[in-house]
């Protein structure tokens, strides 16, 4: 069986796009680093994929905001192209600057309308600067919708993955944030240790994000879009503690559990349900 075609975007100041190319490759897929105006001038074509990531990075410097030149670019230059690829069931995540684009070129939350999508979608909700003041660069533990109709995120739980941003908070009107959670489309959010909510306390909820949401999906759950890094999680000597949970294995007579990574394990999901 052909393997699922995954397109890495890179290019203008997005900088995590080999790490996840090497993500979805440990998970199952085929994937191509393609640079954006590859897409944009028909060089590559989007039919020739089933996945899309718009990957993590500082996009044309964020100058004018986070992942705003890129989303006016993409929306402007390819956005019915984009379209037409969700219609016909293939699936987009967004990392950290990519959701950051994907909420402002209008696809997610990605609302139902009587129309199956639509076509002149505007922004309706924001990740703009942290609480804190500060960039955070850190682990978080993460909480999953188990009723989400996320592909992504099925049948995960509790999971802890890296943050490094700026402008990661979360911010939406009342009735927004209660259409997404009402819909279940709040895939995952911010977590104590033991995965008991957050309640916006610092720095479990790292940036403040309205009910602590750290990741949504849109209306059919095949784009999602989230602010920690799953790429930077794809082995497990990349957590910070593992030397320590290695020795505490190893004193209670275990070994570590070297399967695939929490991070591996999303991209794994989205690959999974395109080769059902």
């Amino acid at each position: 069986m052909a393997k699922i075609q995954a397109l890495i975007l890179t290019g203008y100041g997005l900088n995590c796009d080999h790490e996840t190319a090497h993500a979805f490759n440990l998970a199952g897929a085929m994937a191509s680093r393609v640079h954006i105006n590859e897409l944009i001038n028909g060089s590559v074509s989007l039919d020739d994929f089933q996945i899309m990531a718009f990957v993590g990075g500082f996009s044309w410097g964020d100058d004018h905001g986070a992942g705003v030149i890129q989303a006016v670019r993409m929306k402007t230059r390819m956005g019915e192209k984009i379209l037409e690829f969700v219609e016909k069931g293939n699936l987009i995540i967004g990392i950290c600057n990519g959701f950051q684009t994907l909420v402002n070129m209008g696809l997610l939350p990605g609302f139902k309308t009587e129309k199956s999508f639509d076509k002149n979608r505007k922004r309706c909700v924001a990740l703009t600067y942290n609480d804190c003041g500060n960039f955070r660069d850190d682990w978080v533990t993460l909480k999953t919708n188990s009723t989400s109709k996320c592909v992504f995120t099925k049948g995960m739980d509790t999971m802890e993955l890296p943050i490094r941003h700026g402008e990661g908070k979360f911010y939406a009107d009342t009735s927004v944030i209660k259409h997404l959670l009402e819909n279940n489309q709040v895939a995952i959010q911010y977590a104590m240790p033991d995965g008991a909510p957050a309640k916006g306390n610092f720095p479990h909820n790292p940036n403040g994000s309205v009910d602590d949401i750290a990741g949504i999906c849109d209306s059919t759950g095949r784009i999602f879009g989230l602010m920690p890094h799953p790429e930077a999680f794809n082995h497990w000597t990349n957590h910070p503690d593992w030397t320590r949970i290695k020795e505490r294995l190893k004193r209670e007579g275990k070994t570590p559990d070297k399967g695939i990574t929490a991070g591996i394990r999303i991209f794994k999901n989205g690959v999974d349900y395109l080769a059902d």
